[in-house]
């Protein structure tokens, strides 16, 4: 994976930990992936102008006021396990109709994209038109979910509340939502590789395994951002903590390797 610029910046100044970032260290960073220095440039008086980023000294950069919100959301994935709960058996289901927005056809795609981006990271899947649900083992349930969805952009005419009971019909085809199986192979081939990484990473040249950590880390926490987190019996919950536990655990050798990286390019 090559990020592009604005991405790659982004990504810097979230695993700084509050530290500035040289705009030498964002040039040597990108050289890394083949970016050139111009594109480098360009990303940050975007980012900038946009308000996710804003000078800190001279020649150097730190998350801006708009900002706020996406490092928060970027936080919460190494608390994904805290929070589950048990599973009763029930459901949280949300009911978004179709509608159109007022501004028109582009409002409408707007509407359609952030819902469907809210539902995803909720781990909400189609039952009938309009009709999405999940298991019921959030910590906070109904309302949680709520807050979460209309944080993330869902449309506040969308209906969020607990489902109990449905008919057979509709609970074989809601346990079969989601392809468990998929999953549990996807959290074990995927704990495996980083598992593999790690245990040669002391012997890769800095800019390899900085290159690498970047490449391999951003696809496992984009894994566990978009994992549904459902409960067992729906997937192995065993294999799913194994998962989390080796990303978290990547993505700590990962913030090491890369505060050498900013160290050596800083000077």
């Amino acid at each position: 994976m090559i990020p592009n610029p604005r991405h790659l910046i982004l990504n810097l100044l979230l695993g700084a930990g509050g530290e500035p970032l040289p705009a030498r260290t964002a040039v040597a960073a990108s050289a890394l992936f083949g970016l050139r220095e111009n594109s480098v440039r360009v990303a940050l008086v975007r980012l900038v102008a946009q308000g996710l980023v804003e000078p800190a000294t001279r020649g150097s950069y730190r998350l801006g006021p708009q900002a706020a919100g996406l490092a928060a959301d970027v936080a919460q994935w190494r608390a994904a396990a805290s929070r589950l709960r048990d599973w009763s058996g029930g459901w949280i289901a949300v009911y978004a109709a179709p509608g159109a927005a007022p501004e028109g056809g582009a409002g409408r795609r707007a509407l359609r994209l952030a819902r469907a981006r809210a539902l995803d990271l909720l781990g909400l899947r189609q039952l009938d038109r309009g009709l999405h649900l999940r298991p019921d083992n959030l910590e906070g349930g109904a309302g949680a979910v709520r807050d979460r969805l209309a944080r993330l952009g869902l449309d506040g005419d969308a209906a969020v509340f607990a489902a109990h009971d449905l008919d057979p019909v509709r609970e074989r085809r809601a346990r079969a939502l989601w392809d468990g199986a998929a999953l549990n192979r996807g959290y074990r081939s995927t704990a495996q590789r980083l598992q593999r990484w790690l245990a040669r990473a002391d012997r890769l040249p800095l800019a390899d395994a900085a290159r690498e950590s970047f490449t391999f880390g951003h696809d496992a926490i984009r894994q566990l951002v978009f994992d549904p987190l459902l409960p067992a019996p729906l997937v192995d919950a065993d294999a799913r903590h194994g998962f989390i536990d080796a990303v978290v655990r990547f993505d700590a050798a990962g913030h090491t390797i890369w505060k050498r990286f900013r160290q050596e390019n800083a000077a």
